[in-house]
């Protein structure tokens, strides 16, 4: 069996009571191996991790990522609580449309990272991140001064992330909804296994293709049976938390915890592209300053030159062995067969092309800043 170093976090205090997702038995007794991960008992893998990454890259894979939290945002003031708290702009999304988004808070950093969905000209959905549920809430209703209804749906909905190339092809026959027609960061609503009132989402952080299904808790183990019947001709497999960490490395894409934290603003992240200085919400003249005067630290992703498998913490250093930075998240990439990662450096070294150095043992091994997405497949 082959698995590789999780490097996430926990990120569950001590005293808190670990929960369960509503399908958390089905799991167990697929062969999941299940651990306490954002306050929840998840599977981190069922076979091996570099099994279930290559299903996913190369097929069809799911997870259940039910632990993830679904707040609805209703009322002629939604739109403009959105634009309060989040640092994309909601005012272009159209019905159908979601909206990857962070919420900055006062001193520069991020309370965390979510999508925003148009669910209808007055209701929008932010799913965010498990670990961050209470804390988002918290400072999501108050910031809202303008009166928008909110609601806390998190402990209603199941969602698997139906993921990779084939995944289209497995799921079509199972839902009247053209699943092909749904674009990028795009969504419907419709039937699905024989639920009505299913989002069908084209979404996802695996950066492979393939849609999230969010369901009610009562359909769960419905939808998710019939998932599998249908995508059985694909070889369709369970996929752990193990498998979403690395393939979302390869991609780039940052974790909560690991690479953006309530002290990284999101200019140093890279996520400028998600921050629009046409409004104004929480910091956003700080982090308009922050932007026009430049920033003294970069996040990057890099590649290993050397043999070697960074992790998170691990020093980034030059060539003299000056300390310039540091890992947030490292891995071997199952598909490339080499050590990858992403880390904050000092601004100097974040351009492409740049020679670094990850301390490994106390060993200083060669890695080079690289483009993301790291996998280019």
């Amino acid at each position: 069996m082959v698995t590789f170093a999780i490097d996430f976090k926990n990120d569950n205090p001590m005293d808190a009571p670990i929960k369960t997702i509503p399908l958390n038995d089905l799991h167990a007794a697929l062969g999941g191996k299940m651990v306490p991960f954002a306050g929840y008992m998840m599977p981190v893998r069922y076979s091996s991790d570099m099994e279930e990454h290559l299903c996913v890259r190369q097929g069809v894979g799911v997870f259940d990522v039910s632990h993830m939290g679904e707040f609805f945002v209703e009322g002629p003031q939604a739109l403009a609580l959105i634009q309060k708290v989040t640092s994309n702009d909601a005012s272009t999304l159209v019905i159908g449309q979601a909206q990857y988004s962070c919420l900055p808070n006062a001193t520069g950093g991020i309370v965390d990272d979510l999508i925003v969905y148009k669910m209808a000209e007055e209701k929008y959905l932010l799913v965010v991140n498990a670990s961050n549920i209470d804390k988002d809430w918290a400072w999501i209703s108050s910031h809202n001064t303008m009166g928008a209804t909110l609601t806390n749906a998190s402990d209603e909905y199941c969602l698997f992330a139906v993921q990779g190339p084939k995944a289209a092809a497995a799921m079509q026959s199972i839902t009247p909804v053209d699943l092909s027609a749904i674009q990028f960061y795009h969504f419907t609503v419709g039937e699905f296994a024989g639920v009505k009132d299913v989002i069908i989402s084209g979404t996802g952080y695996t950066g492979a293709g393939g849609f999230e299904i969010y369901v009610k808790n009562a359909d769960a183990a419905r939808v998710w049976e019939s998932i599998f019947k249908a995508g059985a001709a694909y070889d369709i497999k369970p996929i752990g938390l193990g498998a979403r960490d690395t393939l979302r490395l390869e991609m780039g894409y940052c974790l909560y915890g690991n690479d953006i934290t309530d002290t990284t603003s999101p200019i140093e992240a890279g996520l400028g592209w998600i921050t629009k200085f046409n409004k104004e919400f929480t910091n956003s003249e700080a982090l308009k300053q922050q932007k026009e005067a430049g920033v003294s630290r970069k996040l990057v992703g890099f590649i290993m030159q050397e043999r070697g498998i960074p992790r998170g913490h691990y020093p980034i250093v030059d060539a003299s062995g000056e300390v310039i930075g540091e890992v947030s998240s490292g891995t071997q990439s199952p598909s490339m067969g080499l050590g990858i990662g992403m880390g904050y450096v000092q601004t100097a070294y974040s351009k492409v092309g740049t020679e670094i150095y990850i301390q490994i043992r106390n060993k200083n091994l060669k890695a080079q800043v690289e483009k993301l997405p790291l996998y280019k497949g």
